[in-house]
């Protein structure tokens, strides 16, 4: 397959232009707007063993993306831009990881459409882009897993080196969101030697060496924020791990298909070649040689089973499987005949028509008003990006029945980076709904620096961020709980205390949910109203 120089600069510059214009829209509560505000609170008070959220002790998740981020504020200043640094590194870290491993395991053609199919994936070019743990801890889990399996599968002289990178990957995963990062790798290499007998690949995993490089990453942070916190160890292993794996306090759950759907919808436009692909590349593995194809379907495999069988789900758990499955994905599209390829992408046409009539009529089917025209705002946008990726996979699939494979999978590309970049910017129009800057705004413009601002009954996780400040919580807990049982003075714990303290003298204002609003206004507190939506309302003291 060949595909001219010039096309390839300029796919690679059309992801470009997405990825950037994907960083720069307004943070969306909850995720964005909590790492965020951590890393700016690290950033400001110089506490980097510490994580706390609006003040609070917060001990949920390790602290690499925040000490990232919070390097990065330092250097670039605080905005919704610098925010995303990370995360869009380390999506390009993913793509790198892929690509030249897949060079080295399967040909220069398995590795340009594997590196295509994840970058035009709309759910990991869009998870580039958003301000989560997920794809930091996904980068580090395909760096772990491509280094091992090309000290596997490559040359003996060169295993020491790459498997011990895959352990500094696991240690650095491991410091992204915890014990997963080590859980993932191991239990691909025990089903491994299980499904194939060859429980000699333990002796080449350089125990030694790789536990003392484990440990020399991860262990520091640990021991420090355990020094200085006492209760770190009980809640961070017991609690976020076990119980959150086991139980449902943490109010997730969902049933066990819920991710089939997002790992297909995901792989759009690609979704119906995982199926074939999974299935030939399982049977394809020669008899010599280590068959990394299969390790790569038993990772993938393995990670769907366990947040399946998992009391907690969220959509982005699943982003590791990614990178992973688009090695498998790319090395079987090169060898793919075109005439084969045809087929399964005309079926995904029809497939965008019917999405094209759910988006013209969601407006419709908004619960309210503001909601409704926020929809309708952001509605040409998703239009125009699920016609384009129609009327490209047509055209692709015409020329995928006449033999010309190399320009209908790179249109296909574009065409994915297109609709990515649509979806995107009609995205960025909820933004009033996701996003708390514009009561940032509203603040700044109608309070003064040194007023105090209150968040009664609710917690916008991107308002402390843009305010540059922290906000005193009023009968609210929630994820606080931990952090406020150790230093409950960090908030107002009822509304009758919250009444006190609203007329005492100095500037106020709060943020308040509508229905605590409800609650004050007839209890007689006095409040001049300076913003209202269907989420929050903001007041100040007269």
């Amino acid at each position: 397959m060949s595909v001219p120089r010039a096309v390839l600069v300029l796919l690679a510059l059309l992801a470009l232009f997405v990825g950037v214009d994907n960083m720069q829209r307004p943070l969306a509560h909850p995720d964005e707007g909590r790492y965020s505000e951590i890393s700016r609170e690290m950033a400001a008070s110089g506490d980097w063993v510490t994580p706390r959220l609006n003040g609070i002790k917060y001990f949920e998740k390790p602290p690499l993306q925040y000490w990232a981020s919070a390097a990065a504020f330092r250097l670039f200043g605080e905005s919704p831009f610098t925010a995303r640094i990370y995360t869009a590194l380390a999506g390009l870290l993913a793509l790198a990881a892929v690509g030249f491993t897949a060079r080295r395991l399967a040909g220069t053609d398995a590795a340009l459409l594997a590196v295509g199919v994840l970058l035009s994936s709309p759910y990991f070019l869009g998870m580039g882009g958003v301000v989560t743990l997920d794809m930091g801890l996904t980068a580090w889990t395909t760096v772990a897993v491509c280094a091992f399996l090309l000290a596997a599968a490559g040359p003996p002289a060169e295993c020491r080196r790459w498997m011990l990178l895959a352990w500094a990957g696991m240690a650095l995963a491991v410091l992204s969101k915890g014990l997963i990062g080590i859980v993932f790798p191991a239990a691909a290499v025990f089903l491994h030697c299980l499904v194939h007998r060859d429980w000699r690949l333990l002796a080449r995993l350089e125990w030694a060496r790789g536990a003392a490089l484990f440990l020399a990453i991860t262990v520091p942070w640990f021991v420090l924020v355990s020094a200085a916190n006492p209760e770190f160890p009980r809640f961070f292993f017991v609690h976020e791990h076990f119980e959150r794996f086991l139980t449902k306090t943490h109010r997730r759950e969902e049933p066990w298909w819920y991710f089939w759907p997002i790992l297909f919808a995901g792989f759009l436009p690609w979704m119906l070649a995982l199926v074939p692909a999974a299935v030939e590349g399982w049977r394809r593995e020669a008899a010599a040689g280590f068959p990394w194809r299969r390790f790569a379907l038993l990772w993938s495999g393995f990670i769907l089973l366990f947040f399946s069988a998992s009391g907690s789900k969220l959509p982005a758990y699943i982003l590791p499987v990614f990178p992973v499955f688009a090695l498998v994905l790319g090395d079987w599209l090169a060898r793919a005949e075109p005439r084969r390829l045809w087929k399964m992408v005309a079926i995904v046409v029809p497939l965008l028509v019917v999405a094209i009539a759910l988006a013209w009529g969601a407006p419709e089917r908004a619960r309210n008003a503001w909601t409704r025209e926020l929809y309708a705002a952001a509605r040409p946008w998703i239009l125009s990006g699920l016609a384009v990726l129609a009327v490209a996979l047509a055209a692709a699939a015409l020329k995928l029945r006449a033999g010309r494979k190399a320009g209908a999978l790179a249109a296909i590309v574009a065409a994915s980076l297109l609709f990515i970049d649509f979806v995107e910017d009609g995205y960025e129009r909820l933004a009033p709904r996701q996003s708390g800057f514009q009561v940032a705004e509203t603040i700044r413009r109608e309070a003064p620096p040194e007023a105090r601002v209150y968040s009664v009954g609710l917690y916008d996780q991107t308002v402390p961020f843009y305010l540059g400040r922290t906000v005193t919580l009023v009968a609210y807990v929630d994820e606080f709980e931990m952090g406020l049982r150790l230093e409950p003075g960090r908030a107002i714990p009822t509304l009758e205390a919250f009444a006190a303290d609203w007329v005492r003298p100095g500037g106020a204002v709060a943020i308040i949910h509508p229905d605590t609003y409800e609650t004050l206004s007839t209890r007689g507190l006095a409040m001049t109203l300076l913003h209202r939506d269907e989420r929050r309302i903001l007041v100040r003291k007269p």
